[in-house]
Order: C-alpha cells, then structure tokens, then sequence
C-alpha cells in the first residue's frame, strides 16, 4: 500500500515486524582466506535495531534492504557465500569510537567524515546520501521554501551525525538544536511537538514522513555541496581488509550493482526540492 505525502511525493510504507534473530542462508561455495576475525568467514556488525529501508524487518540477515544486500554483494565480491557471513550487533556509537572491532567491517549509513577518519578506517562510498527536513503539515516550517525560512525554527537530529552537522553548518538556525540518541526518539519528539523539523538522511526521511508520522511531510533536501554525504564501511583503524573491502565496493559501483539495489529498495526521491 502507497501512501501520499507532503509535497506529493508517493512512497512504500515499509513497516516490517521485530525479530531480533540473526540467522544466514546456506551456500556451498569455497571461501578464502582473507586475515578475518574468524578464519573463513566474514563478521559484519550494524545496529539493533536495524531501520527500513537499510534493512527489512530487522532482519540483517536476510539479504532485504538497501544495506544487506550490499554487505552481502560485498562478500560475495571478497568470495564470502552467504553461509560464511556471520552478523553481531555494534551500536552507532561504539562503532565510529577507536579501537579493535567485534567485526570485519560494519554496515550501519555511517558517513565518511574527516573527524572519524581519524579513529577507523572506511572503504570507499557505497552510497552518496543527501540530508532531508521532515516535519508534519501542521508545523510553521512546513511550507518552507528556503534555508532562510529556517531561521527561527527549532531542530533535530541524532547525536554524532552529519544530520546534526547539517543543521549546525548548513541550515544555522537560531535556536540552539536538539540532539537526541536515537531517530526514533527523535521522531517522537517531532510528533509531541519538542521540534519543529527533523534532519535525516533522505532515504530514511522518506520513510519516517510515510510511516511514523501523520501528516509527515519532506520540507526538502539540501544541495549535495551543502548538505550532502556518502556512506562508507566502517573497519578497525589500520585493518588489513580495508583494502580489499574497497576494492569489492569499487568493483559493485563499476559493475552496476550498486546502483541497481539503490533503485530495488530505495524510495524513489525525485520529488523533494531542493533548500537553497
């Protein structure tokens, strides 16, 4: 079912049930021998829980959703068959923090920042991600045409984002923003009125006005110069897979595959303007 939104942008409402069971599918083909955590076979870390439409379901496992399909295109590129991939939970938090990982490397739409360069190392991008302003058709910014019609509106975002370092460096509101733990307290703080907007990735936006919100909305999106990022793998800082794992990430982009799954299970988001 198809629900209309805001600006008259038709997204999936993809609402999946909870299941927290991490399980992989069963393949017969040979493995490597890549320096993995576990000899012949390949540890991938993401968030509990694991949000459409990067995943399906919570369901890292199953191969559904923009993120597990490329994390096991990934390994399928490195010679990792879907029965030698196991996954672990890694928080967002712990994840960009220094120091030796419980993975290989983690799927999680961590952007790639000079900052967090300097404590892991990233494959190259996977995915280039623009930044979104969702809100509800009742709030004061939701007819907002502009950056400058942000001005006194009162924002937020995930702690440690490039979300938030969009509202900090690229809209500059006046009020001082709102920083929260998770998406979906913030979004909650969005509905009880704590917020006039919420940024996040557009992607996630899409979904969050189609599914969380009633009345949701995409005020817009920020021009790739300003608002802009691109997701990357996330490894322990001088791990010696990271240069193969970009390599299988640069072979998905040349080959098509990337942008193939982008287009399977990413809502199409043509119709959002542009904030200048």
């Amino acid at each position: 079912m198809k629900k209309k939104i805001g600006i008259a942008v038709t997204v999936a409402a993809l609402v999946g049930s909870i299941s927290l069971g991490f399980t992989t599918t069963a393949s017969n083909a040979a493995t490597p021998s890549l320096p993995t955590l576990t000899k012949g076979f390949l540890t991938i870390g993401t968030d509990d829980p694991a949000y459409t439409p990067w995943f399906d379901s919570n369901k890292p496992t199953n191969g559904k959703g923009f993120e597990s399909a490329v994390a096991f295109a990934v390994a399928k590129q490195l010679g990792y068959p879907a029965s030698k991939v196991k996954w672990v939970k890694a928080p967002f938090n712990t994840v960009i923090q220094p120091g030796k990982k419980k993975f290989d490397f983690d799927i999680n739409e961590v952007s790639i920042t000079p900052e967090r360069a300097k404590a892991v190392d990233f494959s190259t991008g996977y995915y280039d991600v623009a930044q979104a302003l969702v809100t509800t058709s009742k709030s004061k910014i939701a007819k907002a045409k502009s950056i400058a019609d942000l001005a006194n509106a009162k924002l937020g975002a995930s702690v440690g984002s490039t979300s938030y370092a969009t509202i900090t460096g690229v809209i500059k509101p006046k009020a001082k923003p709102a920083v929260f733990d998770t998406n979906d307290i913030a979004t909650q703080a969005l509905i009880n009125g704590q917020i006039d907007g919420l940024v996040l990735d557009l992607p996630t936006a899409f979904y969050v006005a189609a599914a969380s919100l009633k009345d949701g909305l995409i005020v817009g999106q920020f021009a790739p110069k300003a608002g802009s990022d691109q997701f990357g793998l996330v490894l322990t800082k001088g791990s010696a897979l990271t240069k193969s794992v970009s390599a299988a990430v640069d072979a998905l982009r040349a080959n098509g595959t990337l942008k193939a799954l982008a287009a399977k299970w990413l809502s199409n988001t043509a119709g959002a303007p542009v904030l200048k």
